[in-house]
């Protein structure tokens, strides 16, 4: 994504990342972390506020720092790094709510002639994988780095 970012630290596995979002709400922590499911080889991207008290991610806050496309392309980079460590992964991503899952779509939709020349990007729409489309809802996405 050719938007400006936040500088990421990562974790040696790239399976955790931590940033700082800057606006009008001030400086927050927000984390990306990239768990294993019960799928060998599929992976959930969790992201949110990190929790000042235990450290985890928080993905029910809702920050408002205005900084939201800024913060989009943050993760979207973390996807590239955690495709590079693993090539094979597929990634499975869903907003808590879905107000988010939509801003999630609108993201992809933004930028998806981009998207497209590195990862296959899937849909979840009532129960079935779907090849994302524009101007269709989603439930959730699944994307996968090309064998380029």
């Amino acid at each position: 994504m050719k938007f400006p970012r936040y500088e990421l630290k990562a974790e040696k596995t790239l399976t955790v990342f931590e940033f700082l979002s800057e606006g009008p709400k001030g400086k927050i922590a927000k984390l990306v972390q990239y768990s294993e499911t019960n799928l060998q080889g599929f992976y959930n991207l969790g992201f949110g506020d990190k929790n000042t008290q235990t450290g985890e991610i928080d993905d029910t806050v809702i920050t408002n720092n205005e900084d939201s496309q800024k913060i989009l392309a943050t993760v979207a980079a973390t996807i590239y790094a955690f495709t590079d460590k693993y090539p094979e992964a597929w990634i499975y991503a869903t907003g808590s709510n879905k107000v988010r899952t939509r801003l999630y779509r609108i993201g992809i939709t933004n930028n998806l002639a981009e998207i497209l020349k590195d990862f296959e990007v899937f849909g979840l729409q009532n129960g079935e994988w779907k090849i994302f489309e524009k101007n269709f809802e989603y439930e959730a996405f699944l994307v996968k780095r090309k064998n380029n």
